[in-house]
């Protein structure tokens, strides 16, 4: 596993546990952009190093 695969993976138990810290709701994994989608929030929150940043703070806005 080379170091870009490691950053882009997440665990698939741990991405089943995890909800949008604002509404509670599921997030979509997009592996190739890094990050976590919540739809409902409209919120993409970044992975990096393969570690979720799950701070409201650190999402940026998306359009759907």
């Amino acid at each position: 596993m080379t170091e870009a695969d490691r950053e882009t993976t997440l665990d698939r138990k741990l991405l089943e546990l995890l909800v949008c810290p604002l509404t509670k709701g599921p997030l979509i994994y997009d592996q190739e952009k890094s990050e976590l989608i919540s739809k409902k929030a409209r919120l993409a929150y970044p992975v990096r190093d393969g570690i979720p940043i799950m701070l409201p703070s650190e999402a940026r806005a998306i359009e759907e």
